[in-house]
């Protein structure tokens, strides 16, 4: 599974703040041609997007193109499906056959500019209650989608509700995506930008929720949160040190023919154990990012 804490949008008619992103330490940087983007500018942001993802050695980096029902969507690909992308980020996905329609899309613009189908990701962006609704099919719709992401701020304003710190407005929409993700056999979603810039610890709150539903990172808008996502989902020193001794005791254990043993006074068997490994698999990683 690929190392995704924090991701961090960027608004792509702006290229000093793109490249400012890069320096910045976020697990991968997203290119925003959509709502960042006013209509009267998208033509110069795919200008600038284009040149931007045309460097050499171009980091871990995504572009979020506007939805497939938008008059945007071809140029939007067309300027940035380019050897070196690591996948498009598709706005307000609501429908398997929308993913589908990008994938098709995708593909053709990848033989036309040599690049082997299939190689870009493609990350169907979830806003809605349609959306959420149709995320089990949106999640198994085609081999490029490795993970969805979840817009809360269009979510709630679908809803007819706000975002607020305790988050209980997002309580169903992300225990459908971690259900549909689980169920399509991918890797867990990434959670959605929290709105609350200034307030630090509504947005650790709000990460250590969605961490403990099962997401795997988060999306942010702002360089101050770049850290402290990070921070909700990496392990902790206690938790790797837990899940060392859990893997140990378990493995001798299994050496000898038990598969269920007790761990300081709590019951381990292959779940819990396979829960372990995952986190020692992420500490390794985080060690070597």
């Amino acid at each position: 599974m690929d190392l995704f804490r924090c991701l961090l949008f960027v608004p792509g008619t702006d290229r000093k703040k793109i490249q400012k992103a890069y320096t910045l330490n976020a697990d991968a940087v997203i290119i925003d041609m959509e709502d960042a983007v006013a209509f009267s500018e998208k033509d110069s942001a795919r200008q600038v997007i284009s040149e931007v993802i045309g460097s050499p050695d171009l980091p871990t980096t995504y572009v979020r193109v506007n939805g497939v029902q938008t008059r945007y969507i071809l140029d939007d690909l067309q300027a940035v499906v380019q050897p070196g992308l690591s996948g498009i980020m598709l706005a307000k996905a609501e429908s398997a056959e929308e993913v589908r329609r990008a994938d098709w899309l995708i593909g053709l613009l990848e033989e036309k500019r040599g690049i082997a189908r299939g190689t870009l990701e493609l990350i169907p962006f979830i806003e809605s209650v349609r959306g959420i609704e149709n995320s089990g099919d949106i999640a198994a719709s085609c081999p490029r989608v490795k993970r969805l992401a979840f817009g809360g701020n269009d979510y709630t304003a679908d809803t007819w509700t706000t975002y607020t710190e305790d988050g209980s407005e997002l309580f169903y929409a992300r225990a459908r995506l971690i259900a549909a993700s689980r169920l399509a056999d991918i890797e867990p979603p990434l959670d959605t930008v929290c709105p609350f810039i200034k307030n630090i610890e509504a947005l650790r709150e709000d990460a250590r929720r969605a961490r403990k539903m099962g997401f795997q990172g988060k999306l942010v808008i702002h360089p101050a949160q770049i850290e402290p996502v990070k921070e909700i989902f990496s392990p902790t020193p206690e938790e790797v040190a837990a899940a060392e001794k859990i893997v140990a005791a378990f493995e001798k254990a299994e050496a000898e023919g038990t598969g269920v043993i007790q761990v300081d006074g709590k019951m381990v068997e292959y779940p819990i154990v396979n829960r372990a490994r995952q986190i020692l698999t992420t500490a390794e990683k985080i060690k070597f990012n």
